[in-house]
């Protein structure tokens, strides 16, 4: 586990975790990595596809080109739109085409170089190209260092439910440069806290009270603050991977908020809500649902939603209608049995799977946070 540092003045160095699985592959974060070929050289070959946005690839595919280039491998770049709404079929097809224009084979690597929505479509394009080419992550926004860049989870939206179309398929190495961090907007850095108070939630209590000494250095982005709380994300969701890498079980309780959170995002049209946005506001609601059962009290209530405010996160969903919040939740991957499965706590750092609780109390709660 990384460890905790007794003080944010002393400079972190790369900290480099490991996912275990079939094939295991590394996690390495910290500054300056987007220059350190040696962390490349082993993955690489004579011809690599580069996928980014128009956002992202004025700011690093540049630099990662050159770095690539000192190791003499020929950067092929696929720049995307930006956002959450080209997440869709036409646009993996538009990946496929330029691969197959290249010429590229069975050894090319992709190399996803922006957030969750190019690591998302570029992870699928790799498993499906050729039946599968290697594939790296280079998450460039907080959410996708700590959540969506680790585990496999690759795909695109349906017009009828978020992710519904994907594969699992691991990376050979995610390398996080926190140095990417210092472009991104203020409402990004805020959404990919969401999901790191998402591990202290449900499996890491110490990692809870450490983030509620420590926000406002991760708001105004001190590089030990991020590359700490970064390694412990990671390392949580790493553990939680290695024991369930299918989503069967354990690893389903990485999804607390999230039934409620893409119900949200898909509600209200993609991308006008950022995924740690919907995220943080359906943990609120997750959170008072745990109230309700009776697991948590008012004043761990209170703590949750103190961090969420802190993290100038939103604490209330939008209000869509207490159908149209069913009809979406139950396109939720997690249906089983035609019975939606919520993510609850048990207490701080404790989560629970439920698919028992009545629709008339999560009727109850929706109500009382939705506005």
């Amino acid at each position: 586990m990384p460890i905790l540092p007794n003080t944010l003045k002393t400079k972190l160095q790369m900290q480099t975790l490991t996912v275990n699985l079939n094939t295991s592959y590394p996690i390495h974060i910290g500054q300056g990595l987007l220059d350190n070929e040696a962390l490349f050289a082993p993955h690489v070959s004579n011809k690599v596809a580069v996928v980014t946005n128009t956002k992202v690839g004025p700011l690093y595919l540049d630099q990662v080109c050159t770095m690539l280039a000192r190791l003499g491998t020929n950067c092929i770049s696929i720049i995307l739109p930006d956002g959450e709404v080209y997440k869709t079929s036409d646009t993996l097809n538009s990946i496929y085409t330029k691969l197959l224009e290249n010429h590229c084979e069975r050894k090319t690597p992709i190399l996803a170089l922006g957030g969750g929505v190019i690591g998302d479509m570029a992870g699928f394009a790799a498993a499906t190209y050729l039946r599968g080419v290697p594939f790296i992550q280079i998450p460039t926004t907080l959410l996708a260092q700590v959540d969506s860049s680790v585990g496999g989870k690759t795909g695109i939206n349906h017009a009828l439910g978020k992710n519904m179309i994907g594969a699992f398929y691991q990376p050979r190495m995610v390398v996080a440069d926190t140095d990417t961090l210092n472009t991104l907007e203020n409402r990004e850095l805020s959404a990919g806290l969401a999901e790191i108070i998402k591990y202290g939630l449900i499996r890491d209590l110490p990692f809870f009270e450490w983030l509620e000494n420590n926000m406002e250095a991760l708001t105004e982005k001190n590089p030990d603050a991020l590359i700490y709380a970064i390694s412990r994300s990671c390392y949580n969701k790493a553990q939680v991977v290695s024991e369930d890498e299918k989503e069967a079980g354990i690893r389903a309780t990485l999804n607390l908020g999230h039934t409620f959170g893409h119900a949200i995002e898909n509600g209200v049209g993609y991308g006008k809500w950022l995924h740690g946005e919907a995220v943080a506001a359906g943990t609120a609601i997750a959170a008072s649902l745990s109230e309700t059962l009776g697991w948590l009290n008012d004043k761990d209530v209170e703590r949750i939603i103190g961090l969420l405010k802190r993290a100038h996160l939103p604490i209330v969903a939008p209000e869509l209608g207490i159908s149209r919040y069913f009809d979406l939740m139950e396109l939720d991957k997690k249906v089983e049995n035609g019975k939606i499965r919520f993510i609850l706590l048990k207490k701080l750092g404790k989560a629970a799977i439920c698919d028992n609780v009545s629709r008339e109390l999560v009727e109850k709660v929706l109500k009382a946070n939705t506005r």
